[in-house]
């Protein structure tokens, strides 16, 4: 939701109240002119967080007094050494080993999962292995072998030298330990051949320790204490002065057997079941950690007064921007102390106020500089007419009181105001467009000229915005009420993504869109800066003078801007200042050719079912989804025209239809149909479509637990499947959160997201916030969900047990209001930078693939290291096949895997299937020709019944009906052996004639049973020469696999008359398909990879 902003005092504020429903939070405006911490900074200014640590007070402990010193002493205790577990505690490993385990158990056909292994972590690889062989029930199952094998995928796929499995945070917390005098140690019950492997990925040197103990010479490993206690005796420290980092149940239990005090970490277990074993207290991680929980115990530290406080040491070393090669010498270096530094008992009270005040002011103005820089680009929509009308946002509606008048009255008191308005001596003038600017739908307009005599609504929007979206069918209103009045919206594009700058991408959206009122191409901000604009959308509307009359922010103000320009128009026209002169008017929809070059209208995604070889495409703006085999030849379309209707696929409608997902099992497919703000089923076994939830209006529930239409949706952009549950998860854009449908109950109910834009992680959905989250792909094994959050230009993973999401690549991890950090740069973690991605798919090489839109590129995720390369697109949008790096896509939106290293890509804005094949020698782009694909065609007047084409994949058998006059027609497929019948799914058959009144067939549709069999009679009422069609379509399945489909035609030729009754067999045995080589696609860039 937009922020709601009162205009500044000459401009009359026609503010409403937002309609949440009592049980839902409401949202916060939309931040797009300063995040919130920005806009209390008389209050405070932001602080300045190191990256990946907690901040630390310094004056809630003291410095040890020499650089040396072992212990700290007091309520706490003695503190001497600190013994580091690796896996989950210094290393990111965790998932990356679980995986390893997985491909061991594949090589040997085993079925296990990633959370198979959970219970087993950090009990040592053998136990890691073996006891899921025990659970599993594995036979002759060989430690040993498992091990080696199990290193020699690990090494080799996941701990390659630096490749960043580093928490954030460890090196700082190193060394902070070791320039406090403290001892380290690595404990881990990981074998040395690991460990290593893992440091080095890391980038932490073995030089930086003072011990590592690992698994290879014990027996009994965690949770038996025995490699705590040896580390304890290497390091000559006694137990009770060692504090133990694990993240563990195992290693938690070991440190309590050790007596050692614990502090435990949640990067693998939850706080409720690591409080199992008591540690001494819990963080999120080892960067949440600092130096002070070690020392003094945290929250519960021992704070030593200030007459005990002799001597203040600072430590002047940092390791900020410490490199793995400098690190070695780095951790044996001494630092100086500062020995010269008066006291606080010797300088007083004074001394240390006037220290707070110097260095606090210090540390507020480098946090400003931060903040700023780091919201740099927010900073540019900025203007001092902007920041007036948000401090100034308090003044009181004149409709404020006035609820349950009639139309009439509040019109009357409009109209008083505007006589008020016009006697008045201030008022502010609308500033005239600079001729420079582009303009869409017209030739250039100026105020003073085509506009002059007119009222304006001028629309402030950006066409990212799903709550500019929302308000297109609100000005569409306006303008067909009051076409024949003078009376012009004028949309003002003030573009917040660097591609929404460019005139012809406006130009896509527009035609998009169907937007038919003039727009300008503001991209330098010139008219938001003028008025003080600071959220989108946002209306100001204009007298015939050019006068300002009122400025108001968000959607839901159909009412407010109806009864504003209602009035004005009635105002200004008894005052004859009114002008209705015609617009140059040159909409683009006229004269654009992509229009009619291609079959498709901006498609927005895809989906596809391998086994029978078909792809789906939701051709958003014709309003259908159109099914081909992966050849790109046509079978079938579902629905044609805009709506939201029921039924048969040729009567069906759909408005602007985007997100799609298979579900094999049951041959359905389900749709996100955005613009009816609803979850459709498109069921291809009755051939029928019917709605699961919404109703075609948007809705403002942020929990939901409906069934039906009668639970509201807002705007669901993209959905994916999750068969092991029954579950649709569908990312719903428009009030930012993540639902799910239940299909065993009907239930439609939040999952994930507290319906605030932000770019806010946490470990729960309450405490998750999304930002126009617009596609979405399922992970089965780690059960996450990755999400594309386009408005915050970021890649996020959402657990499917907590709801609660962590950041993978791109967008600002560090201020969750920042929705303007984006650009294009590939790299690791916060280094990269995606603009506006809208597509996501976690593909068969556990590589997450990314439609970066906005960049007009594919890139590619590895979840683990975090690390984002290019995979197809220059960075301009363009139309161009050929080797990846080099050809061209224009706003990608939807992608889907086919095989392994192939893709097929929603090229929106060219309104085109593209196709990309990963090889050996790089990536190639090719366009997917449509064979047989047509636009859709009006709907006749007077319906009549026409033969039906056949789809491409079609069967067609042809039977010498003979001559007899009537007679039996006996149905018999037969499926192969390790086949059998769908029972979910019955098969089916229907019946079409030619000439349609000479030959009577009965039943005219039914379903074959069990075996394939049915039996039809005919009879002729013609002695002419007359063919039926019996339509089979046949649902087969293998055993523990997903179902099959196969479509036949037996076309029956009858003769000329002879009198005499006939039993004709139509016989068929299905030929399961050979996937491997029945797609020119599938086969092109098979067995190979990058």
């Amino acid at each position: 939701m937009a922020r709601q902003i009162a205009p500044s005092r000459s401009f009359h504020p026609l503010l409403t109240s937002r309609h949440y429903p009592p049980t839902s939070p409401a949202p916060p405006p939309r931040p797009i002119l300063l995040p919130k911490a920005l806009s209390r900074a008389t209050a405070a200014a932001p602080r300045l967080p190191r990256r990946g640590r907690r901040d630390v007070v310094a004056a809630s402990a003291p410095a040890s007094s020499s650089p040396k010193t072992e212990a700290v002493t007091g309520a706490w205790g003695k503190v001497s050494a600190v013994l580091f577990d690796m896996d989950g505690v210094l290393c990111n490993s965790e998932e990356p080993s679980r995986r390893a385990a997985v491909s061991v158990f594949a090589e040997m056909g085993v079925d296990v999962t990633v959370e198979d292994f959970i219970p087993f972590g950090g009990t040592g690889e053998a136990n890691f292995l073996g006891g899921v062989a025990r659970l599993k029930g594995v036979k002759d199952f060989n430690t040993e072998n498992a091990k080696k094998r199990f290193f020699e995928i690990y090494l080799n796929k996941y701990a390659k030298p630096n490749s960043g499995i580093g928490f954030p945070g460890a090196l700082e917390l190193i060394m902070e330990c070791k320039n406090a005098g403290l001892k380290i140690a690595v404990a881990s019950s990981a074998d040395r051949i690991k460990v290593d492997a893992n440091l080095s990925a890391a980038g932490l040197p073995v030089s930086l320790f003072d011990a590592i103990v690992s698994a290879d010479a014990f027996e009994n490993l965690k949770p038996a204490p025995d490699i705590f206690l040896a580390a304890s005796k290497n390091l000559g420290v006694g137990t009770d002065e060692c504090i133990v980092i694990e993240d563990a149940l195992a290693g938690v239990q070991a440190a309590k057997a050790a007596k050692m005090r614990c502090i435990a970490v949640t990067t693998t277990l939850e706080e409720d079941e690591l409080q199992q074993a008591n540690p001494v207290f819990v963080r999120k991680d080892i960067g949440d950690i600092s130096i002070n929980d070690i020392l003094y115990g945290g929250s519960n530290a021992y704070h030593i007064g200030a007459d005990e406080c002799t001597e203040n040491t600072e430590n002047s070393s940092s390791v900020g921007n410490a490199t793995p090669g400098t690190l070695s010498g780095a951790a044996n270096a001494e630092f100086v102390e500062n020995t010269n530094s008066p006291s606080l008992k010797d300088q007083g009270f004074l001394g240390s106020r006037r220290d707070i005040l110097r260095y606090g002011s210090l540390g507020i103005s480098f946090s400003c500089l931060f903040f700023t820089i780091r919201n740099w680009k927010a900073m540019q929509f900025a203007s001092p007419k902007g920041l007036l009308n948000f401090f100034t946002g308090g003044n009181s509606s004149i409709f404020a009181t006035n609820e349950g008048e009639s139309l009439s009255s509040r019109v009357q008191q409009i109209k008083k105001y505007l006589a008020d308005f016009e006697t008045g001596v201030s008022a502010t003038y609308v500033p005239e467009f600079p001729r420079k600017l582009d303009w869409l739908n017209t030739a250039p307009l100026q105020f003073g000229r085509d506009l002059k005599g007119r009222v304006v609504v001028l629309d402030f929007w950006t066409y990212c915005c799903i709550n500019c979206m929302h308000i297109l069918p609100d000005l569409e209103f306006l303008e067909k009420k009051y076409k024949d009045k003078p009376f012009t919206v004028v949309g003002v594009h003030s573009a917040k993504f660097d591609n929404e700058k460019d005139l012809e991408a406006i130009r896509s959206a527009v035609l998009r869109y169907n937007v038919t009122h003039p727009v300008v191409n503001d991209g330098d901000m010139y008219l938001w800066r003028e008025l003080g604009v600071n959220s989108w959308p946002t209306f100001v509307v204009t007298g015939p003078n050019g006068k300002v009359l009122a400025q108001i922010s968000g959607e839901g103000h159909r009412k407010d801007l109806d009864e504003v320009v209602g009035a004005a128009l009635e105002f200004y026209d008894e005052r004859k200042l009114l002008q209705n002169n015609s617009l140059p008017l040159a909409l683009e929809k006229d004269r654009d050719s992509r229009l009619t070059n291609s079959p498709l209208k901006f498609p927005g995604k895809l989906a596809i079912d391998v086994q029978n070889n078909r792809l789906f495409i939701s051709d958003s703006n014709h309003n259908r989804i159109v099914v081909t085999n992966l050849e790109g030849e046509f079978i079938c379309q579902v629905g044609s025209s805009e709506g939201l209707l029921d039924g048969q696929f040729d009567t069906v409608s759909f408005n602007r239809p985007q997100g799609l997902a298979y579900n094999s099992k049951k041959n359905i497919l389900y749709v996100a149909d955005t613009e009816n703000h609803a979850l459709r089923e498109i069921d291809f076994v009755n051939e029928t479509v019917r709605t699961l939830a919404g109703n075609g209006t948007k809705g403002s529930d942020y929990k939901g637990g409906g069934h039906g239409a009668n639970q509201v949706l807002n705007s669901p952009w993209d959905v994916c499947y999750a068969p092991s549950e029954e579950t649709v998860y569908i990312a719903m854009a428009g009030q930012h959160q993540i639902w799910k449908h239940n299909i065993r109950d009907g239930v439609t109910e939040v999952f994930s997201g507290n319906g605030y834009e932000k770019n806010q992680n946490g470990s729960s959905s309450t405490n998750t916030s999304f930002a126009q989250p617009s596609g979405i792909s399922l992970d089965h094994e780690l059960q996450e969900l990755f999400v594309a959050d386009s408005e915050s230009s970021s890649i996020r993973a959402v657990n499917l047990k907590s709801g609660g999401s962590r950041w993978l690549a791109g967008g600002d991890p560090t201020f969750p209001d920042n929705l303007f950090r984006f650009g294009d740069h590939d790299g690791t973690g916060s280094d990269v930078l995606l603009q506006h991605p809208l597509g996501v798919v976690y593909a068969s090489d556990k590589q997450i693939y990314v439609a970066d839109s906005y960049n007009h590129k594919i890139k590619r995720l590895d979840p683990v290291t975090k690390k984002v390369t290019t995979v197809a697109g220059t960075g301009r949008a363009g139309y161009k096949d050929g080797p990846a790096l080099s050809a061209q896509l224009s706003e990608p939106a939807g992608l889907v895997e086919v095989g392994e290293g192939r893709f097929l890509v929603a090229d929106t804005n060219n309104s085109a299937i593209r196709y990309i094949v990963l090889n050996e020698g790089g990536a190639d782009v090719r366009t997917l020709d449509l064979t047989g694909v047509q636009t859709p065609s009006p709907k006749p007047k007077a319906l009549r019944r026409l033969r039906r084409r056949l789809s491409a994949d079609t069967n067609v058998i042809n039977v010498d009906g003979g001559s007899s006059m009537e007679g039996y027609l006996s149905l018999a497929i037969s499926v192969p052996d390790g086949y059998h019948f769908s029972k979910e799914a019955r098969s089916k058959f229907d019946v079409e004639t030619e000439p349609a009144n000479a030959i009577e067939i009965e039943p005219a549709n039914g379903s074959l049973d069990s075996d394939g069999l049915a039996s039809l009679k005919f009879k002729r009422t013609s002695s002419s020469s007359s063919m039926g069609r019996i339509n089979c379509k046949v649902y087969y399945c293998k055993e523990d696999e997903v179902c099959l489909y196969q479509s036949v035609a037996f076309d029956v030729k009858f003769q000329e008359e002879v009198p005499s009754q006939a039993q004709i067999t139509l016989a068929y045995t299905v030929v399961p398909r050979d996937n491997s080589g029945s797609s020119q696609l599938i086969a092109a860039g098979k067995n190979l990879k990058v």
